[in-house]
């Protein structure tokens, strides 16, 4: 087994629920890193005393559970191993292997002393019928591949190698924990990338979706890679695919927008892209059209595309949302009049506006970066986050971070 790092924010989590009357889901796309933090919490749970016949711990995805297909198998081969004494911690891996599993736990936490934890590798797991029969007693950790301060934890760097150099290559190669075996070696970890790629592709999404075709869904993810940060709606998409003769746009009206809003949603079933909706900040309301898509990992987008420095500003747009869900925010498109903000991120009792941008220094850009900021009507937080590293840190109240230093902050 590979030496397991440590990732003390999920492992935190887990251990601030531990033995409420929840059931812990962790969520995320295959190969982040779920697996471990659930052998992390098994070892937390060793070495602060419980004893191993109190911990039940399998991943469903081996072949060794191969009987346990449905919710009957797999109550009755669990149920014989948990104590009757004592609190059993029940850790079940890949649980969606199993069909109807809800039922099994539903049925462990009312007929046993027990504490359970879940992963799964896509968004059926909290399906609606799931919702319905744990309504309420479920706690859903969302796991996302590497932040750009765990890489660098991650990996061991040469003394000389500036921060800059380190998020150039955090750039190019994402965060998925596994790339760490290969140390940097680019057609090895192309391959690792492709291959949880098409893992994700064959036994989340067609898998699940019979309808689905392979080449329709590859056309709509390279449209999204390419078009990331951009605002787009499932009509335009479809409307571009159409006219390069990929969909049928047939006679009834927007048949290729309801393609591909159907393809958008297994996409982020499978957690490979997130879907952003806009919010009017003068009217304080969300908006139903036009939203954006950010993907999951910027590995993959370079898989798909060729890395390629050109559209460096959505890039990092991405790399920033995905941070501010690592925060915990809700994130949206802001819309101010005509203008735009790049995201508007709330939390309960905060509210922060964000630009992002490759760099400040023309006049042209600072005007366009600013005027949005600088019209909103509240006193919020409102931050510039560049890549650049100068003397300026403030546009009339309006914050200028170097986004390094944000993303380590």
């Amino acid at each position: 087994m590979a030496e397991l790092i440590n990732r003390p924010e999920y492992l935190n989590l887990l251990i601030q629920n531990k033995d409420v009357d929840l059931v812990k889901i962790v969520t995320g796309i295959r190969r982040c890193g779920k697996s471990s933090l659930l052998d992390l919490f098994h070892q937390y749970l060793k070495d602060n005393g419980v004893p191993d016949a109190n911990i039940i711990h399998m991943n469903l995805e081996s072949l060794h559970y191969r009987d346990l297909t449905d919710y009957l198998s797999f109550y009755d081969h669990v149920s014989k191993h948990i104590s009757n004494t004592q609190k059993t911690y029940l850790i079940f891996d890949e649980l969606q292997a199993v069909e109807h599993w809800e039922k099994a736990i539903e049925s462990f936490r009312l007929d046993f002393n027990v504490d359970i934890y879940i992963t799964g590798s896509n968004a059926y797991l909290l399906s609606t019928e799931f919702s319905t029969l744990l309504s309420g007693r479920y706690v859903e950790i969302r796991m996302l591949p590497l932040s750009f301060k765990e890489f660098l934890t991650f990996y061991e760097f040469e003394a000389a190698v500036t921060a800059e150099e380190k998020f150039q290559k955090y750039l190019q190669f994402g965060g998925m924990p596994i790339l760490r075996e290969y140390q940097f070696n680019e057609a090895r970890i192309s391959q690792v990338l492709e291959g949880i790629y098409s893992t994700v592709v064959l036994r989340d999404i067609l898998q699940r979706n019979h309808q689905a075709d392979q080449n329709m869904l590859q056309k709509i993810v390279l449209f999204l890679c390419s078009n990331i940060g951009s605002i787009t709606s499932p009509n335009n998409i479809g409307n571009v695919l159409s006219n390069e003769g990929d969909i049928q746009n047939g006679r009834v009206k927007n048949t290729a927008g309801k393609t591909v809003d159907k393809y958008i949603s297994m996409l982020r079933s499978a957690f490979i892209f997130y879907s952003v909706g806009r919010y009017d900040v003068k009217g304080k309301m969300l908006l139903k059209t036009l939203g954006k898509n950010y993907i999951i990992d910027m590995g993959f987008r370079n898989i798909l595309l060729g890395y390629r420095d050109a559209d460096h500003g959505h890039i990092l747009e991405n790399i920033v949302f995905l941070e501010l869900m690592r925060r915990d925010y809700r994130v949206y498109i802001g819309k101010v009049g005509e203008m735009e903000v790049d995201f508007v991120a709330e939390k309960p009792n905060d509210k922060l506006y964000i630009q992002v941008t490759e760099s400040m220094q023309s006049p042209e850009t600072r005007e366009r970066e600013l005027r949005p900021l600088h019209i909103i009507p509240d006193n919020y937080e409102k931050i510039i986050l560049s890549m650049d590293r100068n003397y300026i840190n403030s546009y009339e109240g309006i914050k200028s971070l170097n986004l390094i230093d944000w993303l380590l902050s």
